[in-house]
């Protein structure tokens, strides 16, 4: 199976080249200011797109999708994953966007125990996880060196032990590492200031 990976495409969706792949992933921040129009016409990009599977996490900037009322615009070939999972061909994938902190953004969490409740909700056999933020100390840091990464995720993880785990946010540290069973990719297209910089990543399971 062949995931294509990305994350912060913030309305640049059209401008970027996509590989074949089988599920086409998506770990949030579509659009930028999380308008209707906006997630409407990354929607209709996603849909189009010739990958069988379609998974999307929403981010912060991704407001649009904390209505639950509009949760049912989303096209059928698109899944969307908010503290939920789907199984694909043996491969448990799991998603939430939540982010810490405590400013007006989509899906902001206190540090701690708030969002922590969230992170509880993974499931132990989860293969691929997905998140918007990273967990901390993992490909978080910023341009000035202060990490923003999520502890409480951290500690989830070592409990989990995904074999992925997909993410973004953090715009300056796009990479990959790999730490004892698991492989983390921050799928961060743009650079600090909104260019298109990287590639999506590709990986074969």
């Amino acid at each position: 199976m062949r995931l294509v990976c990305l994350a912060d495409t913030h309305n640049q969706h059209h401008d970027i080249a996509l590989p074949d792949g089988d599920v086409l992933i998506h770990a949030g921040d579509f659009t930028d200011g999380g308008t209707r129009n906006e997630t409407n016409n990354f929607l209709n990009w996603i849909a189009a797109q010739p990958h069988k599977y379609k998974l999307i996490v929403p981010g912060n900037h991704d407001f649009f999708f904390e209505k639950q009322d509009q949760i049912d615009t989303i096209p059928g070939s698109v899944t969307l994953l908010i503290d939920s999972g789907i199984n694909i061909n043996g491969i448990n994938f799991w998603g939430t966007p939540m982010t810490p902190g405590l400013e007006n953004w989509a899906f902001n969490k206190e540090r701690g125990k708030a969002i922590g409740q969230h992170w509880k909700k993974i499931p132990l056999k989860t293969d691929v996880l997905i998140t918007h933020t990273p967990p901390y100390g993992i490909m978080d840091q910023i341009g000035s060196g202060l990490k923003l990464g999520c502890e409480e995720l951290a500690k989830s993880i070592d409990l989990v032990q995904p074999k992925l785990h997909l993410f973004g946010h953090i715009h300056h540290s796009s990479g990959s590492l790999i730490r004892e069973n698991t492989e983390f990719y921050n799928l961060s297209i743009l650079d600090e200031q909104q260019r298109i910089m990287h590639s999506p990543t590709i990986i074969d399971l």
